[in-house]
């Protein structure tokens, strides 16, 4: 069945905000493979996007070898002192939101966006970046309201793609080719070599963290939502916490993500040709996987909220996601989430129009299971 497409956000339009592309971030060599493997196919409007990433990719290899030059084997004596403590959930759920909550506990650490996008050498850069070029970012993000800037926190699997990792996200870049990179939502799909290589690449990337700020890692993507078992492996004692949303607006506000995304840090004109299909799919995968392995879990070590519970009472459910998960310093933390939560108290998230009856039947008979489970029935 052929869905119809959702609407797009209500609010006023802003003027745009010119932003660097995400590429522009990639070592050298992660960004001719990217290339080659999609044969070079990029649009004639952006060609002039992969010469400048051709040419900045260099100077980032260069700057990675000379970081690892600095530091020598210092980086690889890193040790991480406290397991992290993962946000999970389908995009567009409220994890960033969740994310900027977490991080106020002073305890608490967390991958910003300038790491995130420059993963290769921000310990021999970030000082200098946030000083001189806070301009080259917008003041918000694309696809919502959501404040932007290097110092805010970001999702670490852009780091991955910019290390050359196998990720879902080199979609973006050529979003006119069928879905990439599948294999590396849960990671068991990829080849043994590849598979070690990601997990090291991901220590790396910690080790550099910790290295900067010993503190306990808040990390949030949704791609590691079908991690566990992966991410368990490597940090046993790790903590999760999965946020949920009623699936009937996190699909529209899914759609305009990807739309945002592919609109501005595409290399090819999108079509959106199969983007529904994409986030339907993913979708059902995600919580299969998550449900698959929630069994791995001590139940002090796992906790789901809802966002809207969380927006309707923030101090009570921050409460008990403390509680559940052992974390301990509620008290301490309560008066920077009450300064947060009166600072934020105007901010409004985008709004979609309703969808339409054909779509909602959809959405009912794809995701119905996982509507029924976290009690989104809509009532007649």
């Amino acid at each position: 069945m052929t869905t119809p497409n959702p609407s797009e956000a209500s609010t006023p339009s802003q003027p745009r905000e010119w932003m660097p592309h995400i590429w522009e971030g990639c070592d050298f060599f992660a960004w001719v493979r990217l290339l080659l493997r999609n044969r070079l196919a990029v649009s004639p409007p952006q060609l002039y996007v992969a010469f400048i990433v051709t040419f900045v990719s260099l100077g980032h290899t260069l700057l990675r070898w000379a970081q690892d030059a600095w530091y020598g084997s210092r980086l690889d004596r890193v040790t991480i002192p406290h397991s992290p403590l993962f946000i999970i959930g389908h995009w567009r759920t409220g994890t960033t939101l969740l994310h900027e909550m977490l991080i106020l506990d002073p305890r608490h650490a967390y991958p910003n966006t300038y790491q995130c996008l420059e993963p290769n050498h921000f310990l021999l850069t970030e000082s200098l970046f946030e000083r001189w070029f806070r301009f080259l970012l917008p003041s918000r993000r694309p696809m919502d309201n959501m404040p932007a800037g290097w110092e805010r926190p970001q999702e670490d699997e852009f780091a991955l793609c910019m290390m050359g990792q196998p990720s879902p996200y080199f979609t973006i870049a050529f979003p006119n080719h069928p879905p990439q990179d599948l294999e590396a939502f849960d990671l068991d799909g990829l080849p043994p070599r590849a598979r070690e290589g990601w997990k090291k690449a991901f220590l790396r990337f910690l080790r550099h963290l910790t290295f900067k700020d010993p503190r306990r890692l808040v990390l949030k993507s949704p791609t590691h939502t079908c991690r566990i078992p992966t991410l368990l492996e490597l940090f046993p004692d790790a903590r999760f916490v999965h946020i949920v949303r009623d699936p009937f607006v996190v699909f529209p506000s899914t759609v305009n993500l990807w739309k945002a995304l592919y609109i501005v840090h595409g290399l090819q004109r999108p079509t959106f040709a199969g983007l529904e299909e994409y986030v339907f799919n993913t979708f059902t995968h995600l919580y299969a996987r998550l449900e698959r392995s929630k069994h791995l879990l001590a139940p002090n070590r796992f906790h789901e909220v809802r966002y809207e519970d969380l927006i309707a009472d923030p101090i009570g459910q921050m409460r008990r996601l403390y509680e559940r998960l052992e974390l301990g310093g509620f008290e301490d933390f309560l008066p920077r989430l009450k300064s947060f939560l009166a600072a934020n108290a105007g901010y409004k998230t985008n709004r979609y129009r309703e969808v339409s009856p054909e779509l909602r039947a959809e959405i009912e008979r794809r995701w119905g299971h996982i509507i029924r489970q976290y009690g989104y029935e809509r009532k007649s």
